[in-house]
């Protein structure tokens, strides 16, 4: 390993380091998130954790965030807790395990300072739990490389795994920290598709899908036009979060806005409900490539994904192309609804015996008891460490040029 340089913080240090370090009378969690979605996936791991007797606490970095009240309770939180970097950096190394559900280059940088503490001090560290909070659409082999140095990878899908395991044994990085979970909010059995009418169809909207007001209005004229073909029923429209609200991908063309003056169909609604309150009465969903498809799936809804506007990466659709459920308007007005492909629906479903939240508790309580870390094993790789070092090198310069700045504006 090279010599560690520039890292972090030494109150992190002096704070007491790894496990067993810190007398607890619980086991304690730090969950860490920035953003509605990642909280959402960080609170069933919560729940199940806590279940079992281990103590969280959810922080937020002094970086990029956006958390209102609302979206905090929707996702099933009381509060959660700002911290700058330095002082996150301190407690996740208190701490006996570590839940990350950020991005993958900020997930990088805690990974890199977790793994060059460690070197420098010997201890064994806070057990990483890393994963993605939703179908990955683009950078997949850049995700998992982020995320490559932690201890439990939480993988979605059976093709993600297999992706991610190809990609580890071609550039010789252990992939033992691999876990097919599936995703938290997600049950190991989803119930039957259901049959006869229709009678609530839910469109679950996105904030940078379509990005173009031209297209997003496009879509939203073409739900109007099913309303109008189908006044027996309730036509839905679930925006992704409130006008004065945000989230990571920032919306620019809200449907409150973009609809402003049209004259809307009497079956027609704007609703701010969270999905998963929703879906248990939702007979149709529709959207153009949210993961809300799966949960959909889950609660037993039919599903069509909007094919309208083509297939393309900037609309993230293109990994939908085996799932058997992408259809125009037009054969979602006729009710030409697919099914979800045996495959595609397996490699989201099937191989767990368990709830992802209870695969990844369970592992989490094993790494405890052997005091494993398979992440030190990824630490010692070549890629890793040439990584760590552009990391740290980044964040002297970073560093350097923010206090230069400051000093001139002072």
């Amino acid at each position: 390993m090279r010599e560690p340089s520039g890292i972090g913080s030494e109150s992190a240090v002096s704070a007491g380091y790894g496990s067993g370090v810190l007398a607890q009378t619980k086991r304690s969690v730090l969950l860490i998130a920035a953003f509605d979605s990642q909280l959402k996936w960080c609170a069933g791991i919560r729940d199940e954790l806590e279940a079992r007797g281990f103590a969280c606490r959810a922080v937020v970095p002094d970086l990029r965030s956006a958390l209102s009240d609302r979206q905090i309770r929707d996702a099933g939180f009381e509060s959660v807790t700002h911290l700058p970097w330095d002082e996150l950096l301190t407690e996740a190394l208190a701490s006996d395990v570590v839940v990350c559900s950020l991005t993958g280059p900020i997930t990088q940088r805690l990974t890199t300072q977790i793994s060059q503490t460690s070197r420098l001090h010997g201890g064994v560290g806070p057990i990483l739990v890393v994963g993605w909070v939703g179908i990955i659409i683009e950078k997949i082999t850049a995700g998992y490389l982020d995320r490559c140095g932690s201890d439990l990878i939480a993988v979605n899908s059976a093709q993600d795994l297999t992706h991610f395991s190809n990609a580890a044994a071609k550039l010789g990085i252990p992939g033992d920290n691999l876990v097919l979970t599936g995703l938290p909010f997600l049950s190991s059995e989803p119930l039957p598709a259901r049959s006869g009418s229709i009678g609530t169809v839910l469109y679950a909207d996105q904030p940078t899908v379509p990005a173009a007001e031209v297209e997003r209005r496009y879509v939203y004229r073409k739900l109007m036009d099913y309303a109008r073909a189908h006044p027996d029923r309730e036509v839905l429209l679930k925006p992704r979060h409130r006008p004065d609200e945000d989230t990571f991908h920032r919306m620019r063309h809200h449907p409150e806005d973009v609809l402003a003056g049209e004259a809307l169909p009497a079956n027609f609604h704007i609703d701010y409900t969270p999905i998963n309150e929703m879906l248990p009465k939702v007979d149709l969903l529709l959207t153009m490539s949210s993961t809300a498809c799966l949960e959909a799936i889950d609660h037993g809804s039919r599903v069509a994904l909007v094919l309208d506007l083509g297939i393309h990466e900037r609309y993230g659709n293109h990994v939908f192309l085996d799932s058997g459920l992408l259809r125009t308007f037009d054969q979602i007005a006729a009710d030409d609804i697919g099914e979800p492909s045996k495959e595609w629906h397996a490699s989201w479903f099937a191989g767990r015996d368990r709830p992802a939240n209870q695969i990844i508790a369970d592992r989490i309580e094993e790494l405890l008891a052997s005091g494993a870390r398979p992440s030190h094993a990824v630490w010692d790789s070549p890629y890793f460490q040439s990584a760590s070092e552009l990391q740290l090198v980044k964040e002297r310069d970073t560093s350097r040029w923010m206090s230069q700045l400051w000093s001139r504006r002072v």
